[in-house]
């Protein structure tokens, strides 16, 4: 879980975090917006946020700490996970990871609504009732609308946007609710 989302949960402002834990409200600021990465900060800061927090520094550092795979990356490595587990076993592995909440917590909105549009799709496909506990993921949707790379890069080298417009048409329902473009999700080798 990400520093903004401890300090929702706690009920605490940037303004309270600063003067409780003796770090300038800049830094915090700074932390929170971006424009600082905790895992950049020195452990003074760290050891004072995590106990201000009642949190463990690794706990607080491991959203920043782990890498972020490249968003095509991760929708080849769900697909192939889908393929290798089959569809309920998919359904249930994915339930019970937590992975489209910790994807929301990082902040990873593509990620998460990628998953959580797999897990819809795969409940319809096999008329299995949706896993109410998304409801509320359900209603976020992507600024921009992300296209495939493959979809990009042939409408790029046609020089056309027809590419893209066909790829809105045949795109599974349950990812465009999210702008995300997919068609094609059991098709990889």
């Amino acid at each position: 879980m990400d520093i903004n989302h401890i300090i929702e949960d706690r009920h605490l402002s940037k303004y309270r975090l600063a003067k409780n834990s003796g770090i300038p409200y800049m830094t915090i600021n700074d932390i929170c917006s971006g424009k600082a990465n905790l895992a950049d900060c020195n452990a003074r800061t760290i050891y004072k946020l995590s106990k201000e927090l009642g949190i463990s520094m690794e706990e607080m550092l491991e959203p920043y700490l782990l890498p972020r795979p490249a968003f095509e990356l991760f929708k080849s490595n769900v697909c192939h996970r889908l393929k290798e587990l089959g569809d309920i076993d998919f359904l249930i592995d994915t339930i019970e990871s937590k992975d489209i909440v910790t994807y929301y917590q990082r902040s990873w909105y593509p990620e998460c609504l990628y998953l959580l549009a797999m897990v819809d799709y795969i409940s319809r496909e096999n008329d299995v009732p949706l896993c109410e506990e998304y409801n509320e993921y359900r209603k976020q949707k992507l600024t921009d609308i992300i296209y495939p790379a493959s979809v990009l890069t042939a409408a790029a080298v046609s020089k056309s946007e027809e590419i893209k417009e066909n790829a809105l048409k045949n795109a599974i329902p349950e990812f465009m609710r999210f702008n995300i473009v997919e068609s094609e999700v059991r098709n990889v080798n």
